[in-house]
């Protein structure tokens, strides 16, 4: 069996019409149950200047559908991609595919369709989003907490839940919290506020791999890094996008943090499943939205906790690795039916063997 990638000039592959249909993909991996869901906050008077958030938080619990737990919920890259192929790969028919391992998707609105699988992208790109490598391997390198990049998934998952026990929503400090490099200014009005108003904001830059002065930290000293786990003393934590969709967000969650989730532009596979209002509180892209917003959870608590309570429990019940494994399977399969030829092998290509092949070749 070979699961591989095409050469450039390889004439075989799904057609576009059929490419059309694996765009979509992703939004069907998930069964969803309806319920009704009523927002249970106690300052709900027509008076109240909150009416229009809580009003929000109804009508997105209205309209949300949560998941069910008996359907698959929902160099270093390439690793971490191979891992959770090699790991299904004796229920997989033989097929060839395209794999990005890039940050950014390959094929724009206005290209002919290519299933090219990319791990994020916005509306204006049509690849099959795919679970990052980053889940097993291969994530940013925040020096020195994490050198090698951020670690696996499942590891980080039992580090932050010791670290969400430790800092229960009681003990968590009541301000906002952000640190991060400037991979774009879309974040300089939070590190701005923050230096005006510590108290209700610490958000600071940090390096990054291009970081040359303090120019590229908004003319500041860089701060340090603050590991996964430190986040979770924070009541209220912010995610922006990077290059592409941020790796943190999924980390916030776990903090049982109430996350602040800054643009809906970049997606991962996962994203559609998470609903604003439901899950978290959606920030405009130029922020100015930020100081009512928080002024507004600091006055509804009880709100408050009931949205990163159901945040964190999509994320702990929902995206655990044998989900991510799930969902690898399902996408594949599902794309395998719309080959319309058999693939070969060539001799240009190179099999990859799971650690427990190659150790037993040996």
């Amino acid at each position: 069996m070979a699961v591989a990638s095409p050469s450039r000039g390889h004439s075989h592959r799904p057609t576009a019409a059929h490419s059309v249909v694996l765009v979509c993909l992703y939004l069907n991996i998930w069964t969803c149950t309806s319920g009704e869901c009523v927002a249970s906050d106690t300052n709900s008077s027509e008076e109240s200047p909150w009416q229009p958030y809580l009003l929000k938080i109804s009508k997105a619990l209205r309209e949300y559908k949560p998941c069910t737990q008996a359907n698959c919920s929902c160099h270093r890259r390439c690793s971490g991609v191979e891992h959770f192929i090699l790991e299904i790969i004796s229920g997989l028919p033989d097929m060839e595919m395209v794999i990005n391992v890039r940050d950014y998707p390959q094929v724009t609105s206005w290209m002919p369709l290519q299933p090219i699988f990319s791990f994020s992208k916005t509306s204006e790109y049509k690849d099959i989003m795919y679970p990052a490598w980053t889940f097993w391997e291969g994530g940013p390198a925040l020096w020195p907490l994490y050198p090698t990049g951020i670690g696996r998934w499942d590891i980080m998952r039992k580090d932050l839940k010791i670290a969400a026990e430790k800092w229960p929503w009681e003990k968590k400090k009541a301000i906002a919290f952000f640190r991060g490099s400037r991979t774009s200014p879309e974040r300089d009005p939070l590190i701005l506020l923050s230096r005006g108003e510590p108290s209700l904001i610490d958000a600071a830059y940090t390096k990054n791999q291009a970081w040359k002065s303090e120019k590229d930290t908004l003319g500041r000293p860089p701060a340090e890094e603050v590991s996964l786990v430190d986040h979770c003393k924070f009541k209220y934590l912010f995610n922006f996008r990077g290059v592409a969709a941020s790796f943190r967000l999924k980390h916030l969650f776990l903090c049982n943090s109430l996350v602040f989730h800054v643009g809906d532009e970049w997606l991962e596979f996962f994203y559609p499943q998470l609903h604003p209002w439901v899950h978290y509180i959606p920030v405009t892209h130029d922020l100015t939205d930020v100081r009512k917003l928080l002024d507004f959870v600091k006055e509804n608590d009880a709100a408050a906790q009931e949205i990163k309570n159901r945040g964190h429990q999509f994320v702990t019940e929902h995206l655990r690795m044998e989900d991510v494994s799930c969902y690898w399977k399902t996408l594949l399969l599902e794309y395998a039916k719309l080959l319309t030829y058999v693939p070969t092998w060539r001799k240009d290509y190179h099999e990859i063997l799971s650690p427990a092949q190659s150790k037993s070749e040996l």
